[in-house]
Protein backbone atom coordinates (compact mmCIF):
# COMPACT_ATOMS: atom_id res chain seq x y z
CA UNK A 1 0.00 0.00 0.00
CA UNK A 2 1.37 3.40 -0.91
CA UNK A 3 -1.49 5.85 -0.63
CA UNK A 4 0.39 9.10 -0.19
CA UNK A 5 2.87 10.12 2.45
CA UNK A 6 2.75 7.83 5.47
CA UNK A 7 3.78 10.56 7.89
CA UNK A 8 0.99 12.82 6.66
CA UNK A 9 -1.51 9.98 7.09
CA UNK A 10 -0.34 9.37 10.67
CA UNK A 11 -0.46 13.11 11.41
CA UNK A 12 -4.02 13.38 10.11
CA UNK A 13 -5.06 10.32 12.12
CA UNK A 14 -3.48 11.75 15.28
CA UNK A 15 -5.26 15.10 14.82
CA UNK A 16 -8.60 13.47 14.00
CA UNK A 17 -8.47 11.32 17.14
CA UNK A 18 -6.69 13.84 19.41
CA UNK A 19 -3.67 11.57 19.84
CA UNK A 20 -1.00 14.26 19.71
CA UNK A 21 1.17 14.17 22.83
CA UNK A 22 4.62 15.38 23.84
CA UNK A 23 7.67 13.99 22.07
CA UNK A 24 8.58 12.18 25.29
CA UNK A 25 5.27 10.29 25.34
CA UNK A 26 5.61 9.33 21.69
CA UNK A 27 9.24 8.18 22.09
CA UNK A 28 8.31 6.05 25.10
CA UNK A 29 5.44 4.57 23.09
CA UNK A 30 7.86 3.81 20.25
CA UNK A 31 10.25 2.01 22.60
CA UNK A 32 7.35 -0.01 23.98
CA UNK A 33 6.14 -0.97 20.50
CA UNK A 34 9.62 -2.00 19.33
CA UNK A 35 9.88 -4.13 22.47
CA UNK A 36 6.61 -5.83 21.55
CA UNK A 37 7.98 -6.44 18.04
CA UNK A 38 11.12 -7.99 19.53
CA UNK A 39 9.02 -10.19 21.83
CA UNK A 40 6.96 -11.36 18.85
CA UNK A 41 10.19 -12.31 17.03
CA UNK A 42 11.50 -14.15 20.09
CA UNK A 43 8.30 -16.12 20.51
CA UNK A 44 7.94 -16.84 16.78
CA UNK A 45 11.51 -18.19 16.59
CA UNK A 46 11.52 -20.05 19.92
CA UNK A 47 14.11 -17.55 21.15
CA UNK A 48 16.21 -17.83 18.01
CA UNK A 49 16.16 -21.62 17.73
CA UNK A 50 14.03 -21.54 14.56
CA UNK A 51 13.81 -19.34 11.48
CA UNK A 52 11.46 -16.40 11.36
CA UNK A 53 8.37 -16.72 9.23
CA UNK A 54 5.91 -13.96 8.46
CA UNK A 55 2.85 -13.94 10.69
CA UNK A 56 -0.13 -11.74 11.45
CA UNK A 57 1.31 -10.98 14.90
CA UNK A 58 4.61 -9.86 13.41
CA UNK A 59 2.82 -7.70 10.85
CA UNK A 60 0.68 -6.09 13.56
CA UNK A 61 3.66 -5.27 15.78
CA UNK A 62 5.61 -3.90 12.81
CA UNK A 63 2.63 -1.68 11.99
CA UNK A 64 2.40 -0.47 15.59
CA UNK A 65 6.13 0.33 15.59
CA UNK A 66 5.94 2.12 12.25
CA UNK A 67 2.97 4.20 13.40
CA UNK A 68 4.82 5.15 16.60
CA UNK A 69 8.00 6.08 14.71
CA UNK A 70 6.07 8.30 12.31
CA UNK A 71 4.25 9.89 15.26
CA UNK A 72 7.64 10.77 16.80
CA UNK A 73 8.76 12.31 13.53
CA UNK A 74 5.58 14.34 13.33
CA UNK A 75 5.60 15.75 16.87
CA UNK A 76 9.32 16.56 16.53
CA UNK A 77 8.64 18.36 13.24
CA UNK A 78 11.01 16.03 11.36
CA UNK A 79 10.44 14.83 7.82
CA UNK A 80 10.60 11.01 7.87
CA UNK A 81 11.06 10.87 4.08
CA UNK A 82 14.03 13.21 4.34
CA UNK A 83 15.49 11.21 7.24
CA UNK A 84 15.21 7.99 5.23
CA UNK A 85 16.74 9.57 2.12
CA UNK A 86 19.66 10.87 4.18
CA UNK A 87 20.36 7.56 5.88
CA UNK A 88 20.17 5.63 2.60
CA UNK A 89 22.69 8.06 1.11
CA UNK A 90 24.90 7.68 4.20
CA UNK A 91 24.80 3.87 3.94
CA UNK A 92 25.43 4.00 0.20
CA UNK A 93 28.51 6.16 0.75
CA UNK A 94 29.70 3.94 3.60
CA UNK A 95 29.27 0.80 1.51
CA UNK A 96 31.20 2.39 -1.35
CA UNK A 97 34.07 3.33 0.99
CA UNK A 98 34.17 0.45 3.46
CA UNK A 99 32.11 -2.36 1.89
CA UNK A 100 29.95 -2.49 5.04
CA UNK A 101 26.96 -0.49 6.21
CA UNK A 102 27.81 -0.40 9.93
CA UNK A 103 29.67 2.44 11.57
CA UNK A 104 33.38 2.49 10.66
Amino acid sequence: MSEGNWQQRVAAFMRRHELEHSATVHVLDLVSEVGELAKEVLLATDYGAEGLASSSGLLEELGDSLYSLLAVAEVCDLDADDALARVLEKYENRLNRHRKSGSP
